[in-house]
């Protein structure tokens, strides 16, 4: 009961927050329509802020498409493993796993715990090892190895600055920082590419093809 009481309760402040967030995302919303003309009035050089939001946008968009897919892949794996094994419930754990997969590293562990314990209560404390080094190796192949990949692949940011984002805006916001982390620190990055002045620490916080698109952008300009 207090293990039920936890994960409820964590899930209570993830829905709450990502309630908060939607109403402000509709306010956003009824007022993007009157933002670009606000900011050619207020900023003389409003194209490239519009320029870098657009980007930034592109971006998000591009963050939730991947760890939804993921997060599908996840939940397919962990069903057709706990079926394979003979565990109960295999597709509510699946549609759990897939839910909690949108809170890195906290949500596997979460997701793990439930099928563990009607593995062992059901049938046996073999069973239930192979059924935690079963999710373990599914979260830590998806979550740890493919999903760093692609994003840092998609969104333009290094393997290492992708982990270390989670860290930090986990820190900072909690869960709900850890979910929104790839795409601040996106915007972090694009806003740097964006000046002369800052492109040095841009180079350095993004991946492998973003600092040649970079460099052949500067010898373009030369």
């Amino acid at each position: 009961m207090n293990l039920a009481g936890d994960i409820f309760s964590t899930l209570s402040t993830v829905f709450t927050n990502a309630f908060l967030i939607l109403i402000t995302v509709v306010f956003i919303l009824l007022e993007v329509a009157d933002l670009p003309d606000k900011m050619r009035l207020a900023f003389s050089d409003a194209e490239r802020s519009l320029s870098t939001m657009e980007q930034f946008s592109r971006n998000a968009q591009s963050y939730l498409v991947i760890k939804t897919l993921i997060s599908v892949a996840t939940g397919l794996a962990i069903w057709l493993w706990l079926l394979l094994l003979g565990i109960q419930y295999p597709l509510l754990w699946g549609t759990l796993a897939f839910l909690l997969n949108y809170v890195p590293n906290v949500g596997s562990v979460i997701g793990a715990i439930p099928p563990f314990l009607i593995a062992l209560l059901t049938v046996g404390l073999g069973t239930a090892l192979l059924t935690l080094l079963g999710i373990a190796l599914i979260n830590l192949t998806l979550g740890y190895i493919v999903e760093p990949k692609l994003m840092g692949r998609s969104l333009r940011l290094s393997t290492l600055v992708v982990f270390l984002s989670l860290v930090f805006w986990g820190w900072v916001l909690g869960p709900l920082g850890m979910i929104l982390s790839v795409p601040l620190t996106s915007l972090v990055v694009i806003a740097l590419e964006s000046y002369e002045e800052t492109r040095k620490i841009a180079v350095l916080l993004g991946s492998g093809s973003a600092s040649r698109r970079i460099d052949k952008s500067r010898r373009r300009r030369k």
